[in-house]
């Protein structure tokens, strides 16, 4: 691989004028699809295979027309102090209210409080339900500010209102802070490298390539059924590994520039040694987003696989681009150790000072010398961040989980106060009699089960279909729909549902809006396991064949384990607990999103690995070469420290850019990723692999004779490169490039 990768970073460089071509022609077509493609409307949701999903798509065959997973919305109505809401002028706005609404075009049916009994008992307060023909994601934005209008004409008339509710479900707005994040990457960038020049590559090439992979999911979102959230996670990760993944490639080439080569010959050995390691820590990324498919949620596998094509369009561009970019470049990219003369590169030659160790071979010797006390250190540290994760709570967000600065949260606290917090978590009872022969006895007999159970508060009457061979039960808690007790109810109506098909042949099915959280939570938990058995060995395999040996990816595997264990230990504190909310603007907490887990083992195992590969196989390349095991942990560290921590800065800065999203699951997803990867950088692959590593000596590079031979050899470290000799190299190159 590595000649392969070296032959095409110098042909790259060599014919720099038609490899930019062709990617601003990827570019320009990519935003001429996102441009002329229609809008499109939010994603679907649905969860092949849970009972709640199985509810919804039978009420669709049986109730035609009635939109069984319909956008809803609650307009909640209060009387002014000393009023009633049954008072004339009062029932006249609502009247009015509930008369506007049905107006909509994609509106199905709009009740009426009063005849609705939708009045408390102290005739405060009253709610209005309104029903879509479409699902929140698909509702146009013209039905949501009809809403809103709505609402507003009612509050002018002296009422209190609010609106709670899936139908304002809207896509995410994650502020300008993002932008931070960039401009602290620039920084970092300019630091590593002390030329303007050289730091600007790895951020232009991270942003062609987002712009590449964000265009094409908004070309195709409408075809494909893409979200807001996809191209969101594909704008995250694709920053985040673009500027990674050229930050090494560039870091190569000019250590290649300090040990004397031509400019076209450094950009050949940068792309086929560093190329390499690009290679496959890109590879463990897609296999880990592409491995959410596994959870078999459409949502999350589309998710999954959009974000891995933006990671494949990063790798792409680091090993073709970036030598182009480096041809264009010429003299003004300094080799290693040299700065600009615009950042005191004239007063550090001045000074010399060259052979002074730097603090990545200071910090690696102390390692080497103390391994044990490192090695105990790191782990009890990150064991006491992972304690947390022992009160892991998993749900979905609902209105209760909103700031209480929004519309939906007032409208969900005016509920509870109203009418009990379970009415803002009703259960849909679904009994299918249809192989029944008495159904209307079926029917009976669930609203009789049903009614003995505990946190019961209301069981409506059967509402049967024409055919009258299923009918929809309504069952409003008593708890909370987050609660644990509703949780156990939803269960013990399953369970009593199967006694009722036992005795009368009807099917019992519950689902909601909370009965489908809870189906989602399990789902991810059932998942979670296979998912990690699936992703971590197939990455436990491609490492094996990287680095020729067993112990150094099991330990990779091992260290990931316990970064993405504090991980979700200090997501707990800080969105369960509340631990630092205020700082993060997380303004109301709650249990952590069920998809979280496994979300990060994904994510954060691919990103982690990069860190393994790009500085394990520097250690690995001088212990080929004849250095000793010690040594060559030294060595890796003096070259490739400096730059893991510039890529780990900068992934943590782009990352914590999303904390400022107005999204909970986008604000909660970049918390969670940039403290798992300065878990991983900073104290897994900088303190624990140097320490297991030194402790291990010659055993780590250890593989067993057969398994040696049946792997294919992928030369990551560029044995095969010292071959090579430089061909076609143009003499005028530099002269070429200096009038470039």
């Amino acid at each position: 691989m590595a000649t392969f990768l070296y032959k095409l970073g110098r042909l790259a460089f060599r014919r720099r004028h038609f490899v930019a071509l062709i990617w601003v022609a990827l570019l320009t077509l990519a935003g001429v699809g996102a441009a002329s493609a229609p809008t499109a409307g939010n994603t679907s949701f649905s969860v092949p295979g849970t009972e709640a999903q199985k509810a919804f798509d039978l009420l669709e065959q049986r109730f035609p027309g009635a939109s069984a997973d319909g956008a809803t919305a609650r307009v909640v109505f209060k009387a002014p102090a000393g009023e009633k809401m049954t008072d004339a002028g009062n029932r006249a706005a609502v009247k009015k209210t509930v008369k506007e609404l049905s107006g909509g075009a994609e509106v199905a049916s709009v009740s009426d409080p009063y005849t609705a009994h939708a009045v408390s008992k102290d005739g405060t307060i009253a709610y209005t339900s309104v029903k879509y023909k479409v699902s929140g994601m698909e509702l146009e934005d013209s039905s949501r500010t009809a809403l809103k209008g709505a609402a507003q004409d009612a509050r002018e008339a002296g009422l209190t209102v609010e609106v709670g509710g899936d139908a304002l479900n809207a896509a995410p707005e994650t502020g300008g802070t993002e932008v931070i994040g960039i401009a602290v990457a620039a920084v970092v960038l300019v630091i590593t490298f002390g030329s303007l020049l050289a730091a600007g590559l790895p951020l232009l090439t991270a942003l062609i390539g987002v712009g590449i992979g964000v265009s094409s999911i908004t070309a195709l979102a409408n075809a494909l059924d893409l979200g807001s959230t996809t191209s969101t996670l594909a704008t995250m990760i694709g920053l985040a590994v673009g500027i990674d993944y050229a930050l090494f490639i560039v870091s190569r080439y000019r250590a290649e520039l300090a040990e004397g080569r031509e400019r076209e010959e450094a950009a050949g050995r940068a792309v086929g040694t560093a190329g390499s390691a690009v290679v496959f820590a890109g590879l463990t990324v897609v296999i880990a987003l592409v491995g959410l498919s596994v959870v078999d949620i459409p949502m999350l596998t589309k998710m999954g696989v959009a974000a891995a094509g933006t990671v494949a369009v990063a790798v792409l561009i680091a090993l073709t681009m970036i030598p182009a970019l480096l041809g264009y470049a010429g003299r003004r990219v300094k080799p290693a150790g040299e700065k600009s003369r615009l950042l005191g590169g004239a007063r550090a030659a001045r000074r010399g000072g060259q052979d002074r160790p730097n603090m990545g071979t200071r910090w690696a010797s102390f390692v080497v010398r103390r391994p044990v006390a490192v090695l105990l250190l790191g782990v009890l540290g990150l064991g006491a961040a992972a304690v947390p994760a022992a009160s892991l709570e998993l749900g979905l967000p609902d209105d209760g989980s909103q700031p209480v600065s929004t519309t939906q949260r007032r409208a969900y606290d005016l509920l509870s106060e109203g009418f009990g917090p379970g009415f803002n978590g009703p259960l849909m009872v679904v009994v299918d009699a249809k192989d029944s022969a008495r159904p209307k006895a079926a029917f009976t007999r669930v609203t009789d089960e049903i009614k003995k159970l505990d946190d019961v508060v209301t069981v409506t009457p059967a509402q049967p279909n024409k055919a009258g061979d299923t009918a929809t039960v309504t069952v409003v808690p008593d708890s909370k729909p987050s609660s644990t007790s509703t949780e156990d109810l939803v269960h013990a109506i399953r369970a009593a549902g199967g006694d009722v098909e036992a005795r009368t042949d009807a099917k019992v099915l519950v689902t909601g809006s909370t009965a489908m959280n809870i189906d989602v939570s399990q789902k991810l938990n059932d998942a979670l396991l296979p998912y990690l058995a699936l992703v971590v060995g197939l990455a436990f395999l491609l490492l094996i064949v990287v680095f020729r040996s067993v112990l150094v990816p099991l330990k990779a595997a091992l260290g990931f384990l316990l970064s993405v264990m504090a991980a979700l230990g200090a997501v707990v504190a800080v969105f369960q607990w509340g631990w630092l909310s205020g700082l993060m603007g997380v303004e109301q907490t709650g249990p952590v999103m069920s998809m979280m887990p496994i979300f990060m083992v994904g994510v954060v195992f691919g990103l982690a690995m990069d860190y393994e590969v790009f500085l394990v196989t520097r250690m690995r390349e001088a212990y080929v070469h004849g250095e000793k095991p010690g040594q060559a942990v030294v060595t890796g560290f003096r070259h490739g420290a400096r730059v893991v921590t510039a890529a780990a800065v900068i992934m943590i800065a782009v990352f914590s850019g999303f904390i400022g999203s107005s999204e909970s699951m986008v604000k909660m997803i970049g918390f969670g990723l940039a403290i798992a990867v300065f878990f991983d950088a900073f104290v897994v692959r900088m303190a624990l692999v140097p320490a297991v590593l030194a402790l291990l000596g010659r055993r780590a590079w250890w593989l067993p004779k057969w398994l040696d031979r049946a792997l294919p050899d992928v030369d990551v470290e560029g044995d095969g490169l010292r071959a090579e000799r430089p061909r076609d190299t143009d003499p005028d190159a530099d002269r070429e490039l200096v009038r470039v």
